[in-house]
C-alpha cells in the first residue's frame, strides 16, 4: 500500500530540522486547505511563503522544498526537469498519459539499460513493479518538483499527441520539392496541411515554448529524415525536438502562411514577419527568414521583444563614461554615428533605444531597414525591397525629400549608400547607421575601402561605437573565486588595471537551467571623433595610431569594458574573452 506525504508531517520535519521557527510551524498547521485544488503537500507549503529560518531573506519555495525532500526524506536524488534536455518522443513512449497522471510520475530519461522516472512521492511505489515489467528495464527513481511534473506531463503528451496526429494525417499532398536527395516512396508522399489542427497546435506550442525559454531565435532545420527544432538562448543554440520530416515541412508551411510568404516558392529565400501575443498579453514581433537547403526549406524566426525599447541604456549595459560619450554623439544636430559589431551583437537594440529617446514630437525620425525588425509608432519606417529596386541608397534619397531631422540606415553596404549618408549629414541631418567591423578604428578603414574620401569622413563622422553581448552571471548561484592572473592580463592589455581580489564564476541552478548565466548585457567601445583623431584620418591611415590616440582621450577597448563587468561581478573573464576579438588594437 502506498504511503503518501501530508502537510502536517512535512511541516513537523521542517520544524525539527530548524527550517521553520515555532510561530511559522503553527501558522502552517492552521492554514486552511483547498481540497478542490488537489495540490501536492509541498505545493501547499510553498504557497504559504513561509520564511526559511536557515537562510535569511529567503522563502521556503517549491524548489527549496523539493531539494530538501530528496536529501532528507528519501535515498532518491534530486532531479530538476529541464525540457531542453529531454527527448519528448522517448519519454512519452514509456507510459500512457493516464498512467502518468494517475500516479503523478513522469519519465525524464530513457537509456538502453534503465529508465529514469521522476516523482514527488518517494514512498509511493505501487506503480513501480508493473512499469518495470512492461518496460523490461530497471527503473531509477528521482525526486522532482511536483509543479514541474504536472506541467511537463501536459506539455510533453500534448506535443507528442499532435506530432503523432500530424504523422497519421491524410490531408493534403504538399510536394516535398526542394530536397535534393528526395526518395520517392510510393504511398508515403502525403504531408499534413499547414492548417491541419495538429500542425496549428504544434506551432502554438513552439512559439509559447520559445517565449517561456527566453529564446532570441527559433531554427527549423530540415535533414534527410527529420526536422530539427533548435532555440538560441543567451547566444547558445539548444536542440529541443526532432520532428518527422513531413511534420517539419508542414510546420514551415504554417509559419510561411502566418508570415504572408509565398507557399509555392521553395527555391528562393523569403523574408516576412509575424506579430503575435504572449500568454500574458504582451505583443511580440517575429522576423521570419527562409532559405533553400539540400533537404528542404530552413526557417529562422528572430524574436523581438518590444520591452527592449523600454529599457534604459544602463539596463543595456551602457553606462558611466561610455554612456556620456554616446549621448554626446547622438545629441549633435547633424553628422554620422556608426555602430559596429557582428550579427547578433545588439546593434539594432542600441539604435532603436537611441531613436526612441530622440523621437520627440518636435522631430521627424525616418528609417530605412532590411527588413524592419521592430515596428515603432514614433518612427517613420521604410523597408528595403530589392524586387522593385528600393535599396538603401534609393531609400535614403527618398527620405531626404521627407523633411527628416534624424535618419537611421540599417547598414552601409556599398559606396552609393555611404555617399547618400554623407550627403544627408552634410545637409544638416543626424544619421545613425551600422557597419560590420571588429572594433571602432576598423570602421574608418572599411569606409575608405568602399571608396569614401578621408576628407568626407573627417567632415561628417561624429564617432563610432563597437559592441558585443556577454552572458550575465545568474545572481542566484554565482560563486566568488580568485581571479585568473593570465586571463585578467589578457583583458586589460595594454593597460594594466589592478586585478580585483575576487571575481565570480558560473555554477548553475534551476533558475538559469544549470548554465550559470541568465540574460545578456552589452560591452562597448566608444570613440568620438576629436580634432586630434580627425587629423590622423588620411589615405593609408595607421589604425594602431588611431587607437592609441583614442585611448589617450579615454576610449576603453571592448576587453577593458568587459573587465569592468568582471570586476562588478556581472560576467566572467572567459565570457569576455569568448566574445571579443583577440587581436584588438
Amino acid at each position: 500500500m502506498d504511503l503518501f506525504l501530508d502537510r502536517p508531517g512535512l511541516l513537523k520535519s521542517l520544524f525539527q530540522q530548524n527550517f521553520l521557527v515555532k510561530e511559522d510551524f503553527e501558522k502552517g498547521l492552521l492554514a486552511p486547505r483547498d481540497a478542490r485544488a488537489k495540490k501536492h503537500p509541498l505545493e501547499e507549503i510553498a504557497s504559504l511563503c513561509l520564511p526559511n529560518a536557515k537562510v535569511e531573506g529567503k522563502k521556503l519555495d517549491i524548489e527549496t522544498l523539493t531539494v530538501w525532500l530528496a536529501s532528507e526524506h528519501s535515498e532518491q536524488e534530486y532531479h530538476r526537469i529541464d525540457s531542453l534536455k529531454i527527448d519528448v518522443s522517448d519519454v512519452t513512449s514509456v507510459m500512457s498519459l493516464a498512467f502518468a497522471q494517475r500516479h503523478r510520475i513522469l519519465a525524464v530519461d530513457v537509456q538502453p539499460g534503465f529508465v529514469v522516472i521522476a516523482s514527488a512521492e518517494p514512498t509511493a511505489n505501487s506503480w513501480e513493479q508493473d512499469l518495470a515489467h512492461v518496460l523490461r528495464k530497471p527503473i531509477k527513481r528521482v525526486i522532482a518538483n511536483p509543479s514541474d511534473i504536472d506541467r511537463c506531463t501536459i506539455e510533453f503528451y500534448s506535443l507528442a499527441s499532435s506530432v503523432s496526429g500530424a504523422k497519421k494525417s491524410d490531408i493534403g499532398h504538399t510536394s516535398q520539392l526542394g530536397n535534393l536527395e528526395q526518395l520517392l516512396e510510393l504511398g508515403k508522399t502525403k504531408t499534413p496541411e499547414a492548417n491541419d489542427q495538429h500542425i496549428v497546435n504544434i506551432v502554438d506550442w513552439l512559439l509559447n515554448y520559445a517565449f517561456d525559454q527566453r529564446a532570441s531565435d527559433i531554427h527549423i532545420e530540415p535533414r534527410r529524415d527529420v526536422g530539427n527544432l533548435r532555440l538560441r538562448i543567451d547566444g547558445v543554440l539548444y536542440t529541443v525536438y526532432q520532428f518527422p520530416q513531413q511534420v517539419a515541412a508542414a510546420i514551415t508551411s504554417r509559419l510561411k502562411t502566418l508570415a504572408r510568404l509565398n507557399l509555392a516558392e521553395k527555391r528562393r529565400p523569403q523574408d516576412g514577419r509575424v506579430k503575435t501575443r504572449r500568454p500574458n498579453g504582451t505583443e511580440v514581433e517575429l522576423r521570419v527568414s527562409t532559405m533553400p537547403t539540400a533537404f528542404g526549406e530552413k526557417m529562422v524566426l528572430r524574436i523581438f521583444d518590444p520591452d527592449v525599447l523600454l529599457r534604459t541604456f544602463q539596463q543595456l549595459g551602457l553606462e558611466n563614461a561610455d554612456h556620456r560619450r554616446w549621448q554626446s554623439m547622438i545629441g549633435q544636430p547633424n553628422g554620422i554615428v556608426l555602430v559596429t559589431g557582428p550579427t547578433g551583437s545588439g546593434k539594432t537594440t542600441t539604435l532603436y533605444s537611441s531613436l526612441k529617446q530622440l523621437a520627440t514630437s518636435e522631430v521627424n525620425v525616418c528609417t530605412i531597414e532590411d527588413p524592419i525588425e521592430m515596428v515603432e509608432e514614433s518612427f517613420n519606417q521604410m523597408q528595403v525591397q530589392h524586387n522593385i529596386d528600393l535599396t538603401f541608397s534609393t531609400g535614403v534619397r527618398a527620405l531626404l525629400r521627407q523633411d527628416p531631422d534624424i535618419i537611421m540606415i540599417g547598414e552601409i553596404r556599398d559606396l552609393e549608400t555611404a555617399e547618400m549618408a554623407i550627403q544627408a549629414a552634410l545637409t544638416g541631418h543626424l544619421v545613425l547607421t551600422t557597419k560590420h567591423t571588429n572594433d571602432t578604428p576598423s570602421a574608418v578603414s572599411r569606409l575608405m575601402e568602399l571608396g569614401v574620401q578621408p576628407y568626407l569622413i573627417k567632415a561628417t563622422v561624429l564617432g563610432v561605437m563597437a559592441q558585443r553581448l556577454v552572458r550575465v552571471l545568474c545572481p542566484d548561484c554565482k560563486e566568488a573565486v580568485a581571479p585568473d592572473a593570465s586571463g585578467w592580463a589578457s583583458l586589460t592589455r595594454p593597460r594594466r588595471i589592478p586585478m580585483p581580489e575576487q571575481v565570480y564564476k558560473a555554477v548553475g541552478c534551476s533558475e538559469c537551467r544549470d548554465t550559470g548565466f541568465l540574460g545578456r548585457e552589452g560591452i562597448y567601445e566608444v570613440m568620438p571623433f576629436s580634432a586630434n583623431l580627425r587629423a590622423k584620418i588620411q589615405e593609408g591611415v595607421d589604425l594602431s595610431e588611431l587607437a592609441q590616440q583614442a585611448n589617450k582621450e579615454g576610449m576603453q577597448s571592448l576587453r577593458l569594458s568587459g573587465a569592468q563587468k568582471v570586476s562588478a561581478g556581472i560576467t566572467t573573464i572567459d565570457e569576455v574573452l569568448r566574445v571579443t576579438p583577440e587581436n584588438q588594437i
